[in-house]
């Protein structure tokens, strides 16, 4: 049974919490496209930022629901960092998403929300595992010890929603995007993910006339999920996806690219003439975190990607444009 919004007839007022952060500005972008379409609907989307309300507080949290009284709830705010903070402040990563996750869910069943879709991340999924990893597979095991403050903070989102439906009744469900990219993105050296990392070096080393060097030996394989089409999905989620287990939002196996393929990709969207390097003495990481998407594909099988490469130019001419502010 279908009972997404589109055949419930009720104003919604849809709350996105982390809502300034990539996937916010990715929703909003997507909405702007079918603004036309969702006319008919009765719906409010508010975008909450962490200036607005620090959801590690109970209060603030709840004051922030009295405030806007959702009827829905897209659940993205997190406290995350890159690699290395992940492992610098295991602590503060832990109980900071414990106490934002446990927040919203409370208030969100206080409030009598009629639906909550919380992201996860395919960190949470076990270490040593077989690919390609699905949606049933993720307490087979313990996360990554590089970031298992982050990773077993997400997991719990997962048991929280079973409980709070067993016991409550509440519809709380979640998503597990692979890696997200795009405008709006974190494009601090230090503590970003992979591709605005490369495309903050890739814009400093075609300044300064230097190489463009690669942390490791590019070899490793991802699968990226471009902010809007990740916005796409979010909504589509809210509207149709029914079931209280995560499902992935993610391009095909058949789609993942290894990191040299996206430096070059970055490379020619930015104009680079120089050389890529690859620093083989900086360790890898992972080899590969292959994700199925078949889930998806069964239940939305008529949605499509943006290709990447033209993802890829869109971010680009993004950082270019916002460079003072990124």
């Amino acid at each position: 049974a279908n009972i997404g919004r589109q055949t419930r007839n009720m104003v919604a007022i849809i709350l996105v919490t982390g809502g300034t952060g990539l996937v916010g500005k990715g929703i909003e972008a997507y909405l702007e496209t079918v603004k036309e379409q969702r006319k008919a609907l009765d719906e409010t989307w508010v975008f909450l930022s962490s200036k607005d309300a620090d959801l590690t507080s109970y209060p603030e949290t709840r004051a922030a629901f009295d405030k806007h009284k959702p009827t829905h709830v897209i659940h993205l705010a997190a406290r995350v960092g890159g690699l290395f903070k992940n492992m610098r402040q295991k602590v503060e990563m832990f109980r900071d998403n414990i106490a934002i996750n446990d927040n919203v869910l409370k208030c969100a069943h206080e409030t009598g929300v009629k639906k909550v879709v919380s992201c996860l991340s395919t960190c949470i999924f076990p270490d040593k595992t077989s690919y390609p990893i699905d949606e049933t597979m993720v307490h087979n095991g313990p996360p990554h010890s590089s970031n298992e403050g982050y990773a077993y903070a997400k997991r719990m989102i997962d048991v929280l929603n079973r409980s709070y439906h067993e016991e409550y009744q509440c519809h709380f469900t979640s998503v597990i995007p692979t890696n997200i990219y795009g405008p709006h993105d974190n494009y601090h050296l230090e503590d970003s993910h992979v591709i605005p990392g490369l495309i903050h070096k890739c814009y400093l080393a075609k300044k300064n006339g230097t190489d463009l060097t690669i942390m490791g030996s590019g070899k490793p394989l991802r699968q990226f999920i471009f902010s809007q089409d990740l916005g796409a999905l979010m909504v589509w989620a809210l509207d149709h996806y029914e079931s209280l287990d995560p499902i992935i939002l993610s391009v095909g196996e058949e789609d993942e690219v290894s990191i040299a393929d996206v430096a070059h990709m970055i490379a020619d969207a930015m104009e680079f003439k120089g050389k890529v390097v690859f620093d083989t003495t900086k360790a890898d990481g992972q080899f590969k975190k292959t994700a199925s998407n078949k889930k998806l594909m069964s239940m939305h099988p008529g949605f499509k990607f943006t290709p990447m490469k033209e993802a890829v130019r869109e971010s680009v001419r993004w950082f270019e444009a916002n460079f003072d502010k990124a």
